[in-house]
């Protein structure tokens, strides 16, 4: 991986990585197909539509009224699809950042970036360079507060960024990140445009009576890597096995107190930390371009790139050398 601050000067991060080590780039449109039909073949069963309202019983934090799911149902021919509703008793929302689940439950507002990308189809000679290879780029150019990007796609490359503070500028960043990428992406054609809000910061209240959330929607991506996936999936997870475990075989549902004691507790104990320690750097190196060539030059240094991959890979805040982290305290402060 190369990481490009505004002076050009690119320095490959990926020398620690081992053999079997490697930072995998996702497609989600293969990815969530996959998810979907392995959800299915375990004996889910999969509703295609759309969810336009739930209604959450005022007693729902101390009783077991069942919460009603309301939905148009897709069907074949129609644009409109068809209205629906079914019972349920409990609610695991892993509808994204603009979740109608957090709305419902009145899980309470938080900031958002804007992410944009352009899925860029390249001459086959220079998807060459990309086969093994992601870019990284700072810059004000690029992003006042986050980082352009340029991603393997498996046959194509992705090509973006994104901001918090400017948001109504994000075309202006995006035209910046293609000229930074330069000839590396000359001659591609745009085959998709896509834009996605990414949350700050956890929701304030990730869970209400029987109702928890998980992934973007619960707030759960972390700053300076902007990552979200491996947390969505890693909550989800962690949230169906918890809330199985308290319902002992069907028998009884969870309160709002025991899920908070499990799930949330335990999520939090174990991924608190990464996005303590991410906040801070996001603060501390993209604020202006002094900073961001200061965060390049670190990278440099081999300890960095092990304890910022082992980090990344393994998503947990790593310092496996007391005096070397004394060291890169005191490089990070000069």
């Amino acid at each position: 991986m190369n990481l490009i601050p505004p002076t050009g000067v690119e320095v490959n991060i990926g020398d620690t990585l081992q053999p079997d080590e490697y930072i995998g780039m996702c497609r989600r449109e293969i990815m969530d197909k996959f998810l979907r039909d392995r959800a299915i073949e375990y004996g889910a069963e999969c509703v295609n539509g759309l969810v336009t309202s739930i209604d959450i019983p005022a007693d729902h934090k101390s009783s077991e009224s069942q919460y009603t799911i309301n939905y148009q149902a897709y069907v074949e021919g129609s644009s409109a699809g068809v209205a629906k509703s079914m019972n349920v008793d409990l609610i695991v929302g892993a509808d994204g950042a603009n979740s109608r689940v957090a709305k419902a439950m009145d899980a309470g507002a938080y900031n958002f970036a804007i992410a944009f990308q352009e899925r860029i189809k390249i001459p086959d000679e220079k998807m060459e360079f990309y086969e093994e290879m992601a870019e990284m780029y700072v810059g004000d150019d690029v992003s006042p507060d986050f980082y352009g990007w340029v991603f393997p796609k498996y046959d194509h490359v992705g090509v973006g960024t994104g901001t918090v503070v400017n948001r109504p500028a994000i075309k202006q960043y995006q035209k910046a990140i293609r000229d930074r990428a330069g000839d590396k992406i000359a001659g591609g054609k745009i085959i998709k445009v896509e834009a996605h809000p990414i949350p700050e910061h956890y929701r304030p209240r990730r869970v209400q009576g029987r109702i928890a959330l998980v992934g973007d929607a619960a707030g759960y991506v972390t700053k300076c890597s902007g990552e979200g996936i491996y947390f969505a999936a890693k909550s989800g997870r962690m949230a169906a096995e918890e809330i199985v475990a308290l319902m002992k075989n069907g028998s009884r549902l969870p309160t709002q107190a025991e899920i908070e004691e499990t799930y949330l507790k335990k999520y939090d104990g174990l991924y608190g930390p990464t996005y303590t320690v991410l906040d801070i750097l996001q603060k501390v190196f993209y604020t202006n371009n002094g900073a961001r060539e200061a965060f390049v030059e670190l990278c440099n240094s081999k300890y960095v790139q092990q304890v910022t991959f082992d980090s990344y890979l393994y998503k947990r805040v790593q310092g496996n050398n007391p005096l070397d982290d004394l060291n890169l305290l005191g490089e990070t402060i000069g």
